[in-house]
C-alpha cells in the first residue's frame, strides 16, 4: 500500500465515505508535552449521525445473515488491515497517548488477538445456541407444536472509544469486535485524546468491509468535537445497544438517555472499580514483602491507569502488615513517574491524591510529590507519582469518600483489628471487576468465609494474583456489580462477550425451507445443536 494510504486527515469515515466534519474543530495533544497535533479534526454534525445510523440499518439484515466463515474472514481481514499499518499506527498512538512503545506493541497485538477470538468463536458456532424440540403430533392429551430457537443479532451498535486502551478497547476493540461477530453494524464514537490512532484504525475496517464486499452501513466512524454527537448516538433510534469504557459519570449519563427513549436500550458500560486486594495472615508473614514488590508494579503499570488496578489493599493490622507497607512504600518510592494519558486525567488524579492527603484520618506512606531526585525532575508537565496512603477500617467505614476511586497509580491500604473487620470492610464495598486473595494453605478455612463476598462484589476473583492482566479467552469474565460495570450478567472480554449483541427468536412450525440455516433438519452449517434438550455434536463437524 501507498503512504498515503495510512495518512490522517481529520474526518469521520460514513459508510465508504470520509467527511470533513463542520461541527467545532478539535486537534490530538501530545501526552508528553501538551502541543496540539495536527491536523486539526471535525467533529461530525447531526446530519452526519443521522446519514452513518442510516446506512447501519440499511446494512443490517444484510450483514447479520451472512455466513459465519464470511464474518469470520471479516474479521480476521480487520486484523491484517491493522497490523499492515506499520509503525505509522504505533507511533501516532504514542504521541496522543504518552505510552511507551513497547506497551502499545502488545496492545496491538491483543486488538489483532482479539479480532481473531470472536472468528474461531463465529467458526465453532455454539454461540448461535441452536435449540429443536421436534412435533410430537401424537403426544396426549396435547400435541407438541414444532419449535427452534436460534440467537440473532439485536441491530446496530453504538460503540465509545476508551482513553485508557486506544487500540484494545477503542475503534477495532473488544466491543467492535463482539458485535461485529455477532452481526450488528457498528458506530464508533472515537475518543478525542487519541483521534489520529482513531482514524487510521478506521481506516484500517473501512478497507476491510470493502475488501470482504459487505454492505458499506457495516462500520461508521464520528469524531465529536464536545459530546452532543455521543449523546445523540445512544438517543438516535436505529441504534439498538452501547458498549462503553469509561468513568462512572459519563456511564451513568448514557444509561439515562438510553433509559429515556421510547424504545429503551441496553447500554453495556463499564465504569468504577477499586479492585480490593486481600492479605490473609499466613500469606503476609511468608511472603509479605514479595507480595508489596509485585503489588507496587501492579499499581504503577501505565501509571495506573488500568480499570484493574489495585486501589485498595484489606489486611489485619500488625508487625507483617507494616513490614509490607514499608516494602510497598519504598518499592513506590524508586518507582519513575509515568506520563497520563491526557492533562485532564493527570489533574483528576492530582486532585484525588491531593483529598487523600488532606484526611484527617488517612496516613501518607508514600507521597506522590516530586522529590529531588534528578530523573523525577525531569519528568513532563502530565507525569505522575504512585502514592500510597493507610486507613482503619473504622475510618474507612465511616468515610464513604475513602472507596472512591482515583483513576491512576494511588492505592489504600485498609488496617483491619481482626478477620472479622476485614469481612465488614469487604460487604461494604460496591461492585467490582477484580477481587485478588493472598493466602497460604492455613489460610484456606478463613478465605472460605469470605469468598461468597468475593463472588458477589465481583466479575473475577483471583487468588495469588492480581487483577491487571486480562486474558483474552472463553474463560474471562471482565465485568461485575454496579459501578464496575452498567449488567454484571455480562463480560466485555472473552469469548462471551458477543453474547450482549444477541437475542434469541423462537420459530414455530415453520416449513424447513423458509427456516435459518442453523436450524434445518439437514444442518447445512453444521452447528451443535440442542435437540429435545440433548446437546448434539455427532453432525456439526468438530
Amino acid at each position: 500500500m501507498s503512504e498515503s494510504t495510512f495518512s490522517i486527515a481529520g474526518q469521520s469515515l460514513i459508510g465508504a465515505a470520509s467527511m470533513n466534519g463542520e461541527n467545532g474543530v478539535f486537534k490530538g495533544v501530545n501526552a508528553r508535552t501538551g502541543e496540539a497535533l495536527e491536523p486539526a479534526f471535525g467533529g461530525a454534525s447531526a446530519s452526519d449521525l443521522a446519514r452513518a445510523c442510516a446506512l447501519a440499518e440499511a446494512a443490517f439484515d444484510l450483514y447479520r445473515e451472512t455466513s459465519l466463515e464470511a464474518r469470520a474472514v471479516f474479521l480476521e481481514t480487520i486484523g491484517q488491515q491493522i497490523e499492515s499499518i506499520g509503525d505509522a499506527l504505533i507511533e501516532r498512538c504514542m504521541a496522543e497517548t504518552g505510552l511507551p512503545r513497547a506497551r502499545l506493541e502488545g496492545e496491538r497485538a491483543r486488538t489483532t488477538g482479539q479480532l481473531k477470538l470472536f472468528a474461531a468463536v463465529l467458526r465453532q458456532g455454539d454461540y448461535v445456541d441452536a435449540r429443536i424440540d421436534p412435533a410430537q403430533p401424537e403426544r396426549k392429551p396435547m400435541p407438541r407444536v414444532d419449535l427452534r430457537l436460534r440467537n440473532i443479532a439485536v441491530g446496530p451498535v453504538a460503540v465509545f472509544g476508551a482513553s485508557n486502551f486506544p487500540l484494545a478497547f477503542s475503534v477495532a476493540g473488544g466491543d467492535t469486535a463482539s458485535a461485529l461477530a455477532a452481526g450488528c453494524p457498528v458506530v464508533v464514537k472515537a475518543h478525542s485524546a487519541h483521534p489520529g490512532t482513531s482514524e487510521l484504525v478506521g481506516r484500517a475496517i473501512q478497507r476491510a468491509v470493502a475488501q470482504c464486499g459487505l454492505p458499506e452501513g457495516v462500520f461508521s466512524l464520528l469524531f465529536d468535537s464536545g459530546i452532543d454527537i455521543g449523546r445523540a448516538l445512544v438517543a438516535d433510534p436505529r441504534i439498538k445497544a452501547v458498549g462503553f469504557t469509561g468513568s462512572r459519570a459519563a456511564g451513568v449519563a448514557l444509561m439515562k438517555i438510553a433509559n429515556a427513549r421510547k424504545e429503551p436500550i441496553p447500554v453495556y458500560a463499564e465504569m468504577s472499580a477499586i479492585n480490593p486486594v486481600v492479605l490473609l495472615p499466613h500469606a503476609l508473614a511468608a511472603r509479605g514483602e514479595l507480595i508489596a514488590r509485585q503489588f507496587a508494579a501492579a499499581l504503577t503499570l501505565g501509571a495506573g491507569q488500568f480499570c484493574t488496578n489495585p486501589g485498595l489493599v484489606l489486611a489485619v493490622e500488625g508487625e507483617t502488615l507494616r513490614a509490607f507497607e514499608l516494602a510497598a512504600g519504598a518499592a513506590l518510592a524508586d518507582a519513575a513517574a509515568q506520563t497520563m494519558l491526557t492533562p485532564r486525567i493527570h489533574a483528576n488524579y492530582c486532585a484525588g491524591v491531593e483529598r487523600l492527603s488532606r484526611t484527617a484520618q488517612v496516613e501518607s506512606l508514600a507521597a506522590s510529590e516530586q522529590d529531588n531526585k534528578q530523573d523525577k525532575m525531569q519528568g513532563g508537565p502530565f507525569d505522575a507519582q504512585p502514592a500510597l496512603f493507610a486507613a482503619s477500617a473504622q475510618a474507612f467505614l465511616a468515610d464513604e469518600a475513602l472507596r472512591a476511586e482515583v483513576f491512576g497509580p494511588a492505592s489504600l491500604i485498609v488496617r483491619c483489628s481482626d478477620l472479622n473487620e476485614l469481612h465488614a470492610v469487604l460487604d461494604s464495598i460496591e461492585g467490582q471487576l477484580t477481587v485478588s486473595v493472598h493466602l497460604e494453605p492455613a489460610d484456606h478455612e478463613a478465605c472460605r468465609t469470605i469468598l461468597p463476598t468475593l463472588e458477589r462484589k465481583a466479575g473475577r476473583v483471583l487468588a495469588n494474583g492480581l487483577g491487571t492482566g486480562v486474558e483474552v479467552g472463553y474463560a474471562m469474565v471482565h465485568g461485575g456489580p454496579f459501578p464496575a460495570t452498567s449488567d454484571a450478567r455480562t463480560t466485555s472480554v472473552g469469548g462471551r462477550a458477543i453474547e450482549r449483541f444477541l437475542r434469541p427468536v423462537s420459530y414455530q412450525d415453520w416449513p424447513d425451507d423458509l427456516l435459518p440455516a442453523a436450524l434445518r433438519g439437514a444442518n447445512p452449517q453444521r452447528l451443535a445443536r440442542r435437540v429435545n434438550g440433548v446437546l448434539r455434536r455427532e453432525d456439526c463437524g468438530h
